[in-house]
């Protein structure tokens, strides 16, 4: 399990440039917070060769998936959530696990930790209401 901002990030796939060539299918975290993005540390490697040698062939479009046979499965079995569950329960399992992890930065004293919990907590609280608006 990857963790920003205070918790853990999210499983997805999409695209990633690496000089001119883009390379489609990574496997990703995602942090639901502040965006940051990287690349699956299970297929971190693999993407890193591909993508180097897709470059140096001049190659503009790669898919991952048709080079890398790591199953998606085995990939994401150690995130809480991933991207294509519905976004309601992604926001509403992020802030659960946030309240939890708030509770025992608090009973360390660890007032660092408990900042960017709230942080998380705030912008994850804007998103559930964004989304039960919609719904």
């Amino acid at each position: 399990m990857s963790f920003c901002c205070g918790a853990s990030m999210v499983g997805t796939k999409g695209t990633l440039k690496h000089y001119r060539t883009q390379v489609h299918n990574v496997p990703l975290l995602f942090c639901p917070v502040c965006h940051r993005v990287e690349v699956h540390y299970k297929v971190e490697n693999e993407y890193e060769i591909l993508a180097e040698y897709a470059h140096g062939d001049g190659v503009t479009d790669v898919d991952f998936q048709d080079y890398v046979m790591e199953d998606e499965e085995a990939i994401f079995e150690n995130v809480i959530n991933v991207e294509t569950e519905d976004p309601l329960a992604i926001v509403r399992s992020q802030i659960d696990m946030s309240l939890d992890l708030l509770a025992v930065a608090k009973q360390i004293g660890d007032s660092k930790w408990e900042r960017e919990l709230k942080k998380r907590l705030a912008v994850m609280s804007q998103r559930r209401h964004r989304l039960q608006q919609k719904a």
